[in-house]
């Protein structure tokens, strides 16, 4: 399984975080990307996520997603709910009523590994029971802000009430594992580049360092 992680796409209508704007597709670019995973011939082993909470989940992303029958997981920022350039509380529950998958990415899009114990701990709990006000159902998933974690952290996520943890780790994930990594499409990134994301192509070097560094932050 691949997991494609998405962030804003069109126009930002918030100010963006140092390092952000690269992760923000041009429509264009992003209903390319799409047409790549729908027309894939191996399309059921394909997820989508978004992180952020970006107004444009709901006013580009999820109307291109239902013209293709793609559905995705949304993870929501919830300290960033009504504010301008985010979605709202009905917009979450919009997402859910068109057959989207709701996660939490936290309450302030905060590192987790710099939080203390207390700081980590109400962050994962506040975010995850605002979730489920709002969408009255469980919310199992997280997906860690900044890709940044280690063995507290992900012992956290699991002691919050969260089953599945995304990550920023690359390359392919299974169903049945804890942690799920996912890689990031940029607007840097060429269609070429893409196309080897969604086959699951990964040089046997970078395999090796990626599982590598995954072990190394899991032990600390």
């Amino acid at each position: 399984m691949r997991i494609i992680n998405f962030h804003g796409v069109g126009q930002p209508r918030r100010e963006l975080e140092p390092g952000e704007a690269p992760f923000w597709l041009g429509t264009d670019q992003f209903r390319q990307v799409l047409d790549r995973i729908a027309e894939h011939p191996e399309r059921q082993n394909l997820r989508i996520t978004f992180d952020d909470s970006n107004d444009s989940d709901l006013e580009v992303a999820l109307p291109e997603l239902l013209v293709r029958d793609l559905t995705a997981q949304f993870f929501v920022l919830t300290g960033r709910l009504g504010q301008p350039g985010s979605l709202g509380e009905a917009d979450v529950a919009a997402l859910r009523t068109h057959g989207m998958g709701v996660g939490s990415h936290g309450t302030v899009h905060s590192d987790l590994t710099a939080l203390s114990p207390a700081q980590l701990a109400d962050e994962l709990a506040q975010s995850r029971v605002t979730l489920e006000v709002i969408c009255g159902a469980p919310v199992r998933s997280f997906a860690i802000p900044f890709g940044r974690y280690n063995r507290a952290v992900l012992r956290a996520i699991r002691q919050a009430g969260f089953t599945t943890a995304f990550s920023s780790d690359g390359g392919s994930a299974s169903p049945k594992d804890f942690l799920q990594p996912r890689r990031s499409v940029r607007r840097d990134m060429e269609m070429a580049e893409i196309d080897g994301v969604l086959d699951g192509r990964m040089p046997l070097r970078q395999r090796l360092r990626r599982g590598v560094a995954m072990q190394l932050k899991r032990m600390f």
